[in-house]
């Protein structure tokens, strides 16, 4: 069947205003509210950082790899959040049980493009936005209509004999108008239908080829679909790759009498509202940042929040927090069917999410953005052969994910990947490797709003004006400094500047590939 549309841009027309701002990297509404801007000031040396020593080098020696012993042919189930910050899941305590506690927890997860559509696209081809095009939300190069689905992971894996299924969120922009194209690959396709996607309430799944409309809160359905498909599959032969997307924290509908004036919010289950009402927001110094001139390329970094807005965003952190209660259950749910239908002991188990999330930090709400908070993606694993109960400090990328499955499967995607198989890394003393990263106008664009780096502390990053900003958490860990201009940090920028340039157009095997102590 021909793909409808295919010739087509993503407009705003087609996305809608609502699922634009859905994806935004701000989480402000319609807010009228204009905060003063604080004026850019270039920085020269950051005397609230320490000055470099001989350690604090750029790259390293090369690190140890640890091979897996996977058996043959495991299940592969990744889960994946929509909007879940690295704070967030601290106040998930199923996930920790089940999945933390029994494998490997990622302590450098990396979403190189921070938005939905870019981050999922990743997830299914293994390369990064710059490569698989479907970078940003709406307009040109936005949403479903930008992304070329006909060689995808599933696409791979069914080839090599594996049932594959797929529940939940799909691409930005898969509305009722496009449910006529399947993407290629999928034994089972049960993806949600914009714009019902964020109707928390009354969600609608594509079942069959028909869009049906539930009337049950969109986690708790999710939940039940994806179970009913582990259950079914424990009487098959055939291996099996499952992808579980949750809607939730994501912002969404109906609004409720509690919800902050001009700032988006999710939507709790019924019987967890309220259940964090007294959750404050972080004080850690990046939280309103009280100095962000130095900040060259995010306008609204400069911004001031009034009292109000910070009210609002703590409702709206409390409110994410709550509808990540159902989720947590429902990956313990997951873990408990598995058990029960005999499959735990030969499936890997990934739950990660689309992007991170930020409600104060650097005075921004939302994503999009290079800071950690925002980049930086929770990211466990478990399953046969990994250690259980420990952390590692390799980076792993969302681009990551297609290859490692693709590999334990035995088999190889169809397009060249930028990402790699992971598994080698997870138990090593892997610390940094060169990662290029990325962000693209919400609205449509294919001129990047910035490009850089991330090689294990170090970010470095490059505007559309020539502007840079560059942090190193080693020395500044709420990355409050921007040492781009400071001389005692001229060394390490002129080497990582020369690391952007090489890397910012990289494809396949030119992308970096080195793991690092």
């Amino acid at each position: 069947m021909s793909r409808p549309g295919r010739l087509r841009l993503a407009t705003a027309a087609v996305l809608s205003a609502s699922v634009l701002a859905a994806c935004s990297g701000g989480g402000d509404g319609a807010s009228t509210e204009r905060p003063p801007v604080v004026k850019y000031q270039p920085p020269g040396e950051q005397t609230d950082v320490a000055a470099p020593t001989k350690d604090d080098t750029v790259l390293g020696p090369d690190a140890t790899p640890a091979p897996v012993a996977s058996p043959d042919r495991p299940n592969l189930l990744m889960i994946t959040m929509d909007d879940a910050a690295l704070k967030d899941i601290a106040f998930m305590p199923h996930l920790q049980e089940v999945v933390a506690d029994q494998g490997v927890t990622i302590a450098n997860g990396l979403a190189p493009t921070p938005i939905c559509v870019p981050a999922r696209a990743s997830l299914l081809t293994g390369q990064y936005a710059h490569n698989h095009g479907a970078v940003t939300v709406g307009g040109e190069g936005g949403g479903y209509p930008a992304f070329e689905d006909a060689d995808t992971l599933p696409v791979s894996l069914q080839d090599a004999g594996y049932d594959t299924m797929m529940v939940g969120k799909y691409l930005n922009g898969y509305t009722r108008h496009e449910v006529d194209h399947e993407p290629p690959g999928w034994t089972v396709w049960r993806p949600t239908v914009d714009f019902a996607t964020y109707d928390f309430e009354h969600p609608q799944l594509l079942v069959d080829g028909a869009i049906k409309r539930y009337d049950t809160y969109s986690t708790t359905l999710l939940s039940d679909q994806s179970n009913d498909l582990i259950e079914k599959q424990a009487d098959s032969d055939d291996p099996w790759y499952l992808w579980v997307n949750y809607v939730a924290p994501h912002h969404g509908s109906p609004i409720e009498d509690d919800d902050p004036e001009g700032i988006s919010t999710t939507v709790p289950a019924k019987e967890d509202r309220n259940t964090f009402e007294d959750l404050d927001l972080d004080t850690t110094p990046e939280m309103f940042e009280e100095d962000p001139s130095d900040k060259a390329l995010i306008r609204a970094a400069r911004q001031k929040s009034s009292k109000e807005r910070r009210a609002g965003l703590r409702e709206e952190r409390q409110q994410r927090v709550e509808a990540l209660q159902a989720v947590d259950r429902a990956i313990a749910r997951t873990v408990e069917t598995l058990e029960e239908t005999g499959q735990l002991a030969n499936t890997y188990v990934v739950v990660t999410s689309d992007n991170g999330f930020m409600t104060g930090e650097h005075n921004l709400n939302g994503k999009l953005w290079y800071f950690r908070d925002s980049i930086g993606i929770p990211m466990l694993i478990r399953g046969p052969g990994l250690p259980a109960g420990t952390t590692t400090q390799a980076p792993v990328t969302n681009a990551d994910w297609a290859p490692t499955f693709a590999a334990l499967a035995g088999t190889t995607l169809d397009r060249d990947a930028d990402g790699v198989d992971v598994m080698p890394w997870l138990d090593s003393d892997a610390t940094r490797r060169v990662v290029p990263i990325a962000g693209w106008p919400v609205k449509g664009g294919l001129e990047p709003l910035y490009t850089g780096v991330i090689v294990g502390p170090w970010t470095y990053v490059r505007g559309r004006k020539g502007r840079g900003e560059m942090y190193y958490t080693k020395n500044d860990p709420f990355q409050l400094s921007n040492l781009y201009r400071d001389p005692r940090y001229r060394a390490m920028r002129k080497e990582l500047r020369g690391l952007w340039l090489e890397t910012r157009d990289c494809a396949g095997a030119t992308c970096p590939r080195t793991f690092m102590k």
